[in-house]
């Protein structure tokens, strides 16, 4: 019974809602995340602590960083997640997407001196190969 507490617990949330809509499209790192909701990492942190707890993201280490993905190894929670993932408005993630697509663009790019210095100290977040 706790365990289905949990699961649900978990989904009543709209920013852990936010953070499962965004790794429906694959394994980000914290730091992708806490960009993208434009939030503190100790806050995201928290919510990622509490999806991983009711078992419905996974992690990775690599290093010192730590990489979150979708885990749906489990039929009830799979069923769960997608079935939520679907009804989650597009318009409510929007903006989450816009500033992931500029956080991810924004890590990619160099362009002279300064931009690579900005680059550098963007890098060491992700734990992403220095350029």
């Amino acid at each position: 019974m706790q365990e289905i507490l949990n699961i649900f617990k978990a989904l009543s949330d709209e920013t852990r809602l936010r953070i499962l809509k965004l790794l429906e499209h694959g394994e980000l790192c914290v730091c992708d995340i806490f960009s993208a909701l434009d939030m503190v990492q100790p806050k995201v942190s928290f919510h990622l602590s509490v999806l991983k707890d009711a078992g419905l993201i996974k992690d990775r280490k690599a290093g010192r960083w730590v990489h979150y993905s979708l885990d749906d190894s489990d039929m009830l929670r799979r069923f769960l997640l997608h079935t939520v993932i679907e009804r989650v408005s597009e318009a409510v993630v929007r903006d989450d997407r816009q500033r992931l697509t500029a956080f991810m663009e924004s890590k990619n790019t160099t362009s002279d001196f300064e931009s690579n210095t900005v680059q550098l100290k963007k890098n060491r977040c992700c734990g992403r190969p220095e350029k």
